[in-house]
């Protein structure tokens, strides 16, 4: 399956502008990780819980979808699982939260 991926620039652009394009943000790293550090307007859906948790929260298969997790591994099989339910707009983090760090928030704690 062909993967939909967004860079950390363009959804930079989409937050900014989320009144515009509306879009939901799932990080599916664990909650010890979440904790440390998180993209703003972000969701937690553990990669260990997403099957059980992701039809009960994410309702509107036709709402586009940015997974996101540290590089991009986890999320990578997240969107590949949304995409075989049927989701529509699934789009993975290319590089994940670390790249986030590294090139859109400096002082977001690195691991």
């Amino acid at each position: 399956m062909e993967q939909k991926q967004i860079t950390v620039q363009k959804l930079a652009e989409w937050i900014e502008k989320k009144v515009e394009h509306p879009f939901r943000l799932v990080d599916v790293r664990e909650l010890d990780e979440y904790d440390l550090c998180r993209i703003q307007c972000s969701e937690l859906i553990p990669l260990s819980q997403f099957t059980d948790l992701a039809p009960q929260k994410l309702l509107d298969k036709s709402t586009p979808m940015v997974i996101y997790c540290h590089h991009g591994m986890r999320s990578q099989r997240a969107s590949d699982w949304l995409e075989s339910k049927g989701y529509q707009q699934v789009y993975n983090l290319s590089g994940g939260i670390d790249e986030w760090a590294e090139q859109i928030d400096g002082d977001m704690p690195k691991y």
